[in-house]
């Protein structure tokens, strides 16, 4: 008999809930109950540029409540990865930047709207306006720190590793596991996945796999996301990595710092489609030494730039963000914007990790 299968049949159902640690307090569960229950016709919400978090929160949430009756439909500000397009239902999520209309019609009929995986509504661009003025409920679900205060219920948990995870412990919390079916388990397992770089970072909480253990229960094939996460890039992708590690990037061994920077041009070049950058801006942190990478990337549509931190340890990537690119994020992955051309943005590069000096620089010996 297997371990999980051993548990099942000694641990009875209302004691294993309690094995995870309750983080969700009796009145807050109350709230959320009461406003999911009554409500009807929902929007569901996620950041610009959608990451696997926030489109697996997305659709995970638009899972559970299209099984409990309601009318749920998922906006995003704008267009999101070609590698979350196997996810269930995600032909069914409406492109706030190409459907204006239908978007806002969405909101005028809802009485509830779900803020997922952000902490501003800065983070979602145009779609703010509908959002600020739409008449009904909103509520925010979010694992990203010092939240502004744009909904009237926020449930906010920094110590969780992605938003997906703290989706899970919510329905688990409210009683609702029966309504995370196998799309819904498929979805939080991605977000978790991508979020933590496939478990690599900010995934020591034990817990974390007793959840994965649980989405597991439902049937997802743990193997079979990975590969659909990780194993459909573009030639191109790999091209414009190469093309990045040759000739773009800047290694300051001194402090510890590496830089990038990639241009419109290049990206065309490269034939560039929208994902085709995820993840490169970890592959420096591979270096021996390397504390922080910074990434900018020019925007194929808009006149700004892109900026990617993320670090090891110690090194407070969002407060980078937050002093230097306009941003915010966790402590070891974040991100900003810079409005101006990319020879002032790597002088801002450059700029901030002189100013962490002493954070980055191996101490003097006496």
């Amino acid at each position: 008999m297997h371990l999980i299968q051993l548990m099942e049949h000694i641990i009875p159902i209302k004691i294993r809930r309690t094995m995870l640690r309750n983080i969700i307090s009796p009145n807050e569960l109350s709230q959320l109950r009461k406003l999911l229950d009554e409500s009807r016709n929902v929007v569901i919400t996620c950041h610009t540029s959608p990451d696997g978090d926030a489109i697996g929160s997305s659709l995970a949430m638009y899972e559970y409540l299209t099984r409990k009756g309601k009318n749920a439909k998922v906006v995003v500000p704008n267009y999101f990865p070609d590698f979350l397009k196997w996810m269930h239902d995600a032909d069914k999520i409406t492109l706030y930047d190409r459907q204006h209309a239908l978007s806002k019609s969405y909101f005028q009929m809802a009485d509830l709207v779900i803020a997922l995986d952000y902490n501003a509504l800065k983070r979602i661009d145009e779609l703010a306006v509908p959002f600020r003025y739409c008449r009904c409920k909103t509520l925010m679900i979010d694992h990203h720190e010092s939240p502004e205060k744009f909904c009237q219920f926020q449930l906010s948990r920094p110590e969780m590793s992605s938003t997906c995870e703290l989706l899970y412990r919510l329905f688990v919390a409210l009683g609702e596991e029966k309504n995370i079916n196998l799309h819904c388990a498929e979805d939080l397992y991605a977000g978790m996945c991508t979020d933590t770089g496939r478990f690599t970072y900010n995934s020591n909480d034990p817990e974390i796999y007793m959840i994965i253990a649980g989405l597991m229960k439902k049937g997802i094939d743990k193997d079979r996301i990975i590969r659909n996460l990780y194993n459909q890039n573009t030639e191109g992708r790999y091209r414009l990595m190469g093309h990045i590690l040759l000739n773009k990037l800047e290694v300051n061994q001194e402090l510890h710092a590496s830089i990038f920077s990639v241009e419109r041009a290049e990206l065309k070049r490269f034939k560039y489609l929208k994902g085709d950058a995820e993840g490169i801006v970890n592959i420096p942190l591979e270096i021996k030494g390397m504390k922080v990478c910074i990434s900018l990337r020019e925007d194929t549509e808009k006149d700004q730039i892109f900026v990617s931190i993320r670090s090891f340890d110690d090194f407070p990537a969002n407060e980078m963000a937050e002093k230097f690119f306009n941003g915010g994020g966790h402590f070891n992955a974040a991100g900003g914007r810079l409005y101006c051309k990319m020879p002032e943005a790597l002088e801002i590069a450059h700029n901030a990790v002189e100013a962490y000096r002493e954070k980055l620089a191996d101490p003097k010996s006496e």
